[in-house]
């Protein structure tokens, strides 16, 4: 099995995280990249395979496929424990809705976000920040008395963890008013699989001389020692 990601990849990061948690067995690979050319020129592979010419993309044997959410889906039927859906379909059905909420709903606003930075106070990046905290509100509400955000840990927590790292980078970070989402990022920053992933994105940012959000550096270091 190889996996095809990027160092700032926050779709590849949901699938190799994905790939640990399973305890699967698989090759990463890294595509070039570079902080002014980005991911320019694309990975062959990824050219072939994925006609929006993006990480990730998985290669099992015979098998070629792209997007982060089919990975997903693939994992959990070749690997169905540790299962990460819940296995009640009202429940799963809500769990997948909040991975599709984190890359669809969420995560659209943070992007526009990527090109402001320069001007935060562009009404765009107001109402961008507005929509993120906003998500922020919702989420931290539904969290009463629940440990994880679709009951027990599922892929909607990878899915929003990565999605959260890039909207703190972007200056749309959670607040004091979110006290259980915070909580939750602690959780999920103590797993290993998490660790592993996002620590090495925090590293690469810090050798790139980028500024990461005080808990990413915190993961950064602690897992490199």
């Amino acid at each position: 099995m190889k996996l095809y990601s990027g160092p700032l990849s926050m779709f590849g990061a949901k699938a190799e995280i994905a790939a640990h948690e399973k305890g699967l067995d698989f090759e990463l690979i890294m595509v070039p990249f570079a902080m002014k050319t980005l991911y320019q020129p694309k990975h062959p592979e990824v050219l072939r395979i994925n006609p929006k010419r993006q990480v990730p993309v998985l290669i099992d044997g015979d098998l070629e496929i792209f997007d982060s959410t089919q990975i997903f889906e693939y994992l959990e039927t070749i690997r169905p424990e540790p299962a990460l859906w819940p296995a009640e379909p009202k429940a799963r059905a809500r769990a997948r809705l909040l991975e599709h909420k984190s890359d669809e709903v969420y995560f659209p606003p943070i992007i526009r976000l990527m090109g402001l930075q320069a001007t935060p106070d562009d009404p765009a990046a107001v109402e961008a920040r507005a929509a993120a905290l906003a998500y922020y509100d919702g989420l931290e509400k539904g969290m009463a008395g629940k440990e994880w955000l679709a009951g027990g840990f599922s892929y909607a927590d990878i899915a929003f963890y990565m999605a959260q790292i890039f909207g703190d980078r972007m200056g749309a970070p959670m607040t004091d008013s979110h006290p259980r989402l915070q909580a939750w990022r602690d959780r999920m920053s103590a797993r290993p699989a998490v660790a592993r992933v996002a620590g090495a994105m925090g590293r690469y940012l810090l050798s790139q001389g980028r500024k990461v959000p005080a808990f990413l550096e915190k993961i950064a270091k602690s897992a490199a020692g």
